[in-house]
């Protein structure tokens, strides 16, 4: 698997990175996203300064990571507990 050296643009500014050929398809789509809420965001408010549009973007995307994150935390815990009483179910009947 290769690395090569790419360009992205966020909010009129190029930035060279290095990814992976697995990463890069990744990489363009995270551009667009962040490119598409940092114009919402420049039409919605009255903000026009970039690095404030950028970091008002950056909190959202940390925002729904963590709620993802948290999730999933709770989606494992309620899945151990279920594996947990299929598995005293399980020893009952076995043993």
């Amino acid at each position: 698997m290769g690395e090569r050296s790419i360009k992205v643009t966020i909010a009129g500014r190029s930035y060279p990175i290095t990814v992976s050929d697995r990463e890069e398809p990744f990489v363009h789509e995270a551009v667009k996203k962040i490119n598409d809420k940092v114009k919402h965001l420049e039409s919605a408010y009255s903000v026009k300064d970039k690095q404030d549009l950028i970091a008002m973007v950056a909190l959202q995307f940390a925002t729904q990571y963590l709620e993802v994150e948290s999730k999933v935390i709770d989606d494992q815990d309620g899945l151990l507990q279920e594996l947990t009483g299929i598995e005293a179910l399980l020893t009952k009947q076995i043993g």
